[in-house]
């Protein structure tokens, strides 16, 4: 069984998929002011978050993540992809930094967290599937 067929099963659909990145993304830009003690209140959280979530709102165009939400590989990478890369550059246009380490933390954080609940979707699927 495919990677997008196993999910299909138990996955959520798309709107749930796009609002669990959605989520994810903001819990993302939360963790980073809370760590360099900017605070978390709704409005700085937004205004870090809005790059990444202008690119994960163009992934979920460029890659039509609406025909597999839950895949891992398909999806979930490529969302990571087109996320950091396009919140970077928006970061920069806006007059914001993008140093080396905050790239790698991005793209670390952002695969667990995109990847990482398609993974978990997956596994349920594999499971439901055996019974």
């Amino acid at each position: 069984m495919t990677e997008a067929a196993s999910v299909r099963r138990s996955a959520p659909s798309w709107p749930w998929a796009a609002g669990i990145d959605v989520v994810l993304v903001i819990v993302f830009a939360a963790i980073g002011r809370a760590s360099h003690e900017h605070g978390v209140d709704a409005l700085g959280v937004l205004e870090t978050a809005w790059p990444f979530l202008a690119g994960l709102a163009v992934g979920w165009l460029v890659l039509r993540a609406w025909r597999a939400p839950a895949a891992p590989l398909r999806t979930g990478v490529g969302l990571v992809v087109i996320t950091v890369v396009l919140g970077m550059l928006l970061r920069v246009l806006a007059g914001g930094t993008t140093a080396v380490a905050f790239i790698i933390v991005a793209t670390v954080t952002l695969l667990v967290f995109l990847v990482g609940w398609r993974g978990i979707a997956v596994l349920v699927a594999r499971v439901r599937s055996s019974r």
